[in-house]
């Protein structure tokens, strides 16, 4: 049985969780194929077998994991004679850093960036939950979460120069090749490239130039997803 990978789904057949982005392009990395089952948020019984209610969901014969992190590591492990993605137990280490930096402090940025653009780019039998669980966690409303963005976005830019340093020394994230490191900040902005049409980067930057060269790996795996913008 093919592998099979539970993921986030919006209006029009966008994917745009950047958990599950981290999964496809794992996934991808190791060269591994995966039958992709969409899931919207109301669709919570689909994926109820896994004991629990978030994407991505990875079935891998009688093996089933949930969280992005988990699964990459499980595909590391059982694959190993596939191309690694840490190059090793001092890249997983680095990458777990990486890896809660984006659940902890870069991802809550980037919602509060686009929120209100994913609520009008996901079913309307989704916006409802979207809207009640949303607005509890951030305080407010989602229009009020998003406003001001365009005068925000500069500081937003300015707190990811430590990325540009180490790009500036070589051209990915892990090294002179992408790996799993890459995958997770590129999730972001693959997030809200999807669902959003609100741009994080300025074309000129260091850190566009990488995300174009994460968006062109694996046959252009991620340029070629459907979005908000067709």
């Amino acid at each position: 049985m093919a592998i099979q990978l539970y993921e986030l789904k919006g209006a029009g057949g966008c994917r745009f969780s950047p958990y599950c982005w981290r999964t496809r392009m794992a996934l991808a990395h190791k060269g591994l194929e995966a039958d992709l089952i969409p899931v919207r948020f109301s669709d919570k019984d689909l994926i109820a077998f896994s004991g629990q209610s978030r994407v991505p969901v990875l079935v891998d014969g009688k093996t089933t994991l949930s969280d992005s992190w988990t699964i990459a590591g499980y595909l590391e492990d059982t694959y190993a004679d596939r191309p690694s993605l840490f190059g090793g137990a001092g890249g997983r280490a680095v990458s777990l850093v990486l890896n809660a930096w984006m659940d902890k402090v870069q991802g809550p940025l980037i919602a509060q960036m686009i929120v209100l653009d994913i609520f009008n780019g996901i079913e309307e039998v989704d916006q409802k939950y979207f809207r009640t669980t949303r607005e509890q966690r951030f305080g407010n409303s989602l229009e009020d979460i998003q406003a001001g963005r365009a005068e925000r976005i500069e500081d937003f830019r300015a707190g990811l120069e430590f990325l540009r340093d180490v790009l500036g020394k070589q051209p990915f994230l892990s090294g002179e090749a992408p790996a799993y490191a890459d995958y997770i900040v590129f999730s972001g902005f693959q997030w809200a490239r999807s669902i959003s049409r609100f741009e994080l980067l300025d074309a000129g930057d260091t850190l566009h130039q990488w995300r174009q060269r994460i968006l062109d790996l694996f046959d252009g795996l991620a340029a070629k997803a459907a979005t908000v913008s067709g």
